[in-house]
């Protein structure tokens, strides 16, 4: 699985699908400083990201990480929602509304 990774001069975010975070039962674990924008989580690189990759590779999956670096300005991922288990929740159970009626 190839997921992107995001980085500017402060800091880097890993872009995860909610689908896969809930499969991974990691809804619940995941820190506010991590960042939501649709269907996607940007999980912060110190904590968030590394608790992602360490269950996913337990879990059997393989992945691999395409590099996207803003050297010279912030990420607009900084202006995302905070993630929250709750916010996560409304996106997936809304996205599951939407391919229920289409």
């Amino acid at each position: 699985m190839r997921l992107n990774f995001y980085e500017d001069p402060g800091h880097g975010w890993l872009a995860v699908p909610l689908l896969l975070l809930e499969r991974l039962a990691l809804l619940d674990e995941i820190s506010p400083y991590s960042y939501m924008r649709g269907m996607l989580a940007h999980l912060e690189e110190d904590c968030d990201a590394s608790l992602f990759l360490t269950r996913a590779r337990g879990a059997g999956l393989t992945i691999t990480l395409k590099e996207h670096v803003c050297p010279h300005q912030y990420s607009r991922i900084r202006n995302y929602d905070h993630y929250s288990p709750a916010r996560a929740r409304a996106a997936i159970g809304a996205e599951a509304l939407i391919k229920k009626y289409n």
